[in-house]
């Protein structure tokens, strides 16, 4: 079962793969509903935390750009997931509350993993949403944390649809671009993985400038 999951999400990021699944097995709608269940799933659900976001995307991009899929289309979709996910992470946390925090370890829910995103809401406050989208792992919990914490919905909704926008159009976009390029075609692994590092830069330089501050 853990093997068959991996496989999957493998598929999920190797552009070929992807491009052949959502042309056969997942034609049409089917596939655009699939894609538009992953996005939301990493956001609105705690358990989502180990699906390929960034990586996803990205590919999404790479098959749009080989005519697998239609771009703005896609797009409207993945936008609409990423925006009702995290508003369902927020519902979540204004409902459930602090309880959530002393729930036990499980294969699907790591405390620890919330606690660090409480942390890091409770330093970058509401740019938090935007910042997470590009963080794994932060991305899944921070909407969460939000409701958590009370956070006005108005300023949550400003930040989500600010943040999904530039999130799914950023990356999409750039896989869009870079897709026929030989060598990201033959270096796809650490391509995504250097994506992933370039998006979290933007913490990093937030966290020396508020510790040269401090």
């Amino acid at each position: 079962m853990v093997q068959t999951l991996i496989e999957f999400l493998r598929t999920l990021t190797n552009p070929d793969q992807l491009r052949q699944l959502l042309t056969t097995v997942f034609s049409g709608w089917h596939g655009y509903a699939l894609l538009f269940g992953i996005v939301f799933s990493e956001t609105g659900l705690l358990a989502g935390f180990f699906l390929p976001g960034d990586s996803l995307l990205f590919t999404v991009g790479v098959v749009a750009g080989a005519g697998g899929l239609n771009l703005p289309a896609i797009m409207a979709v993945l936008i609409a997931a990423a925006i009702i996910g995290d508003g369902v992470g927020y519902l979540l946390g204004k409902k459930a509350g602090v309880g959530v925090f002393k729930r036990p370890d499980s294969k699907l829910f790591k405390r620890e993993h919330l606690i660090k995103t409480q942390e890091f809401y409770e330093k970058h406050g509401g740019k938090t949403i935007i910042y997470a989208r590009f963080v794994p792992i932060i991305r899944t919990f921070a909407p969460f944390v939000a409701g958590v914490a009370n956070m006005n919905y108005g300023r949550f909704l400003s930040f989500n649809v600010f943040g999904g926008i530039g999130w799914v159009v950023s990356m999409t976009t750039l896989g869009y671009l870079l897709g026929d390029n030989e060598i990201v075609r033959k270096h796809f692994e650490k391509v995504i993985i250097g994506i992933i590092v370039i998006s979290v830069l933007p913490i990093v330089f937030e966290y020396l400038k508020s510790r040269r501050a401090a």
